[in-house]
């Protein structure tokens, strides 16, 4: 047994100890808006439910170590006092990871990520209409518990409206926890999937993704690829253009495979390379016949 004082530990040390150990963590996808109505999305999994009645629901942004500037989010929540808080399952995962890159403000996370904004009925910020449970909130009160870099700040936020997909719930109200697909955080790149156990998903963290919104209109709407599968696309840095591609399907001998398929058929080939972590492959096909 090794022992520390966290005084006596970089910031970043001492956070890798809390969050590899204290898991698995509910994920907070964090819908709000700013001062000008520019939707902003983003998942924290220091978060967690903290009372029925009234319901109350707690996420912390926590402040960057690196620069110690404040989350986007944050600022919307103190400026309009909503947020509305989805949680995420399987199927939005890695579109949720590429909405937690680091974009610009004003860049709309819902378009690069390729999630649906959905109105919400008593609040301003959008829902994710991909999300099985969806809460709308109200703010009362941000604290903060620091101002270096790493403190988190806590937005207390009281649940005002709930929203949960049909096919989840019973007779009695009671949420099917096989159907609903939760995935939550574990530390470093390691996510776990409730009924199923951990895997691993990239930060996107050193790089800007493209966004899903960059990819061809024929990826977007297949009708073979998943969310999951845009999302991991979206993260890719770079889109190749027409000469690129065609040098690479050359190079890589991979004409023939193109020629002798329907777009359905490479769409499915592209989706086996994706689930190998294939994706420069992957998107060299999708992109050799639109």
């Amino acid at each position: 047994m090794k022992s520390f004082l966290p005084s006596e530990l970089e910031t970043k040390k001492v956070y890798g100890m809390l969050s590899g150990s204290i898991g698995p963590r509910p994920i907070a996808f964090a819908s709000t808006v700013d001062e000008n109505g520019v939707p902003n999305l983003s998942p924290y999994s220091f978060f967690n439910v903290f009372s029925a009645n009234p319901p109350i629901l707690i996420f912390s942004p926590v402040r960057r170590v690196r620069d110690n500037s404040i989350k986007h989010t944050l600022e919307n929540a103190m400026q309009t006092k909503e947020v509305v808080i989805n949680v995420v399952n399987w199927d939005m995962v890695q579109q949720m990871s590429l909405s937690s890159t680091e974009y610009d403000q004003g860049i709309n996370e819902f378009t690069k990520s390729g999630l649906t904004m959905l109105k919400s009925d008593l609040v301003t910020p959008p829902r994710v209409k991909e999300s099985p449970v969806q809460f709308e909130c109200k703010v009362n009160e941000t604290i903060a518990l620091g101002q270096e870099g790493g403190a988190g700040n806590l937005i207390i936020a009281e649940v005002v409206k709930i929203h949960i997909r049909e096919d989840l719930l019973d007779e009695g109200l009671h949420i099917d926890q096989h159907k609903i697909d939760l995935v939550s955080r574990m530390g470093g790149n390691w996510y776990s999937r409730a009924n199923q156990g951990m895997f691993e998903v990239e930060k996107p963290i050193s790089k800007t993704g493209i966004g899903v919104d960059q990819l061809p209109e024929s990826v977007r709407l297949s009708s073979v690829l998943t969310g999951n599968n845009l999302g991991q696309l979206g993260n890719l840095e770079y889109l190749p253009t027409e000469q690129e591609n065609e040098f690479y399907i050359n190079e890589n001998e991979l004409d023939h495979l193109v020629k002798s398929n329907s777009k359905e058929q490479l769409h499915a080939t592209a989706q086996c390379y994706i689930e190998k972590n294939e994706l420069e492959k992957a998107l060299h096909i999708l992109l050799a016949k639109q």
